[in-house]
């Protein structure tokens, strides 16, 4: 199918066609909307209905040709019958009971005859509208004989009644049913429907082997993108689904070694300046207590607390395992934590509290949140909630807040917003982008909000 909307944005759009082309755009939203988005669905579509549009053409075209042709040849020939014998009774002499023209028709043309005193024709019965048997013997009756007819077709009877009225008796033939109209066309169309839904079922079973592969190659993507173990995962299925999942192995080995070389390159340069500021403190020691030497241990003591926060930023944790935790239990211990520091946090957990994270990572993305709330404010809410497969956290505080256009600048690396916050506390500015960075690991981000409290509220949203 032509990319219309490629054409149409490709060549100008002249008057006349722009209430085509806003139909079209109207009519491909709504059948967005309304069409299935997962590939299994729409493929299934593609396969089935092609066959449901044929099957319904050859139906129509059965049941409104075939099916009606048949019947009329065949309602013909029964009343050519029917006139050869009313020809016989009008033209030749018969015995007094009629048994010879009888038992002609009941023998050689298998109908029952009776030849019936002069009397009025019944009062015509209600006809379904669409009865082709009705239809194609009233006729071919009026057109071969052309005589006063009564028929009767309704009924769940296996016969067809037709009274003909003559000059000076009544003709009343039974003839089967079977011998007026198509009666076997039923057996085409449960051969059609059957084998088709034979079909079906068989291009329904290659089909899902076809996208298993692909759902395994986003189930693994996914689980990668999460930071979580990529398990038992081998190319399969066609050869493009088999090429791309190659491709996700490559990218995934890459980016793998790139941060096993950055933690390695980390941990050497984390030892020579650990190793330097040990000299350092020990220097500062020999000097004595002096405010000079106090003012060099805060500052060599601000230095090592900016190293780990850096080192912390750049590893990002990425060696640690997914675990079974329990997020209430671990909201309890940071609120301990904050009241050992002097800080008042209160901290709640709404429904079932077990979740798959990386429990150290989560812990130090909640630990900044709460000592930056406990920063800037004086009172610090922590509450927590599993709903429909998230975990949503919410740390507010009654600080200051951040303007709503410096907010998404707040989680920049070594950026401080030292006007919104206080310009007296010390930091290395890493804090909100360490707690994003093992958000958006974890598969999910990390939002600032303003706080019922009157400050600041960030919100953590993960898969649980």
């Amino acid at each position: 199918m032509p990319d219309f909307e490629a054409l149409f944005q490709r060549f100008p759009i002249t008057k006349p066609l722009k209430p085509l082309h806003s139909a079209y755009r109207a009519i491909s939203h709504v059948m967005y909307r309304v069409m299935p988005k997962g590939l299994f669905t729409r493929t299934f579509l593609i396969i089935v209905a092609p066959i449901v549009i044929l099957q319904s053409v050859l139906v129509f075209v059965f049941m409104e040709r075939h099916y009606q042709l048949v019947s009329r040849r065949m309602s013909e020939a029964v009343v050519r019958e029917i006139a050869a014998i009313v020809y016989v009774l009008e033209n030749y002499p018969q015995n007094s009971d009629n048994t010879k023209i009888e038992e002609l028709a009941s023998r050689a043309l298998g109908m029952s005859l009776t030849v019936l005193p002069l009397e009025p024709l019944p009062a015509p019965t209600p006809k379904p509208f669409f009865d082709v048997i009705d239809q194609e013997l009233s006729i071919a009756i009026s057109r071969k004989i052309g005589k006063p007819f009564w028929i009767d077709t309704v009924g769940r009877s296996r016969f067809v009644e037709i009274r003909i009225q003559l000059k000076d008796s009544i003709l009343r033939i039974f003839a089967r049913r079977s011998q007026t109209y198509a009666s076997n066309s039923h057996i085409f169309l449960v051969w059609m429907f059957s084998t088709s839904a034979v079909l079906v079922i068989i291009a329904l079973l290659f089909l899902r082997n076809q996208i298993r592969p692909i759902v395994r190659l986003s189930q693994a993507a996914e689980a990668f993108g999460k930071g979580r173990p990529v398990e038992n995962f081998r190319p399969s299925g066609a050869r493009e689904v088999r090429r791309a999942s190659l491709a996700f192995i490559d990218m995934r080995r890459r980016i793998e070694r790139q941060i096993e070389q950055r933690t390695t390159m980390l941990a050497g340069v984390s030892h020579d300046l650990r190793t330097i500021l040990t000299r350092l403190k020990l220097q500062i020691a020999f000097l004595g207590d002096t405010s000079e030497s106090e003012a060099m241990r805060k500052d060599v003591d601000e230095m090592s607390h900016m190293l780990e926060d850096y080192l912390a930023f750049a590893s990002g944790d990425g060696d640690e395992d997914i675990e079974e935790t329990d997020i209430a239990l671990l909201l309890e211990e940071l609120e301990e934590e904050a009241e050992i520091s002097g800080f008042a946090v209160t901290t709640s957990f709404q429904g079932p509290a077990e979740a798959q994270v990386k429990r150290l990572s989560i812990k130090r993305c909640l630990s900044n949140l709460v000592i930056n709330g406990c920063k800037y404010g004086n009172r610090v809410e922590v509450s927590g909630k599993i709903e429909r497969g998230w975990m949503t956290i919410t740390v507010d505080d009654d600080g200051p807040g951040i303007p709503e256009d410096q907010r998404e600048i707040a989680f920049r690396a070594f950026h401080r917003l030292d006007l919104a916050r206080n310009q007296d506390e010390t930091g290395s500015g890493l804090g909100l982008a360490i707690a994003r960075d093992i958000a958006r690991a974890h598969g999910g981000d990390l939002f600032l909000e303003e706080s019922p409290l009157g400050g600041l509220r960030a919100k953590l949203r993960i898969p649980a």
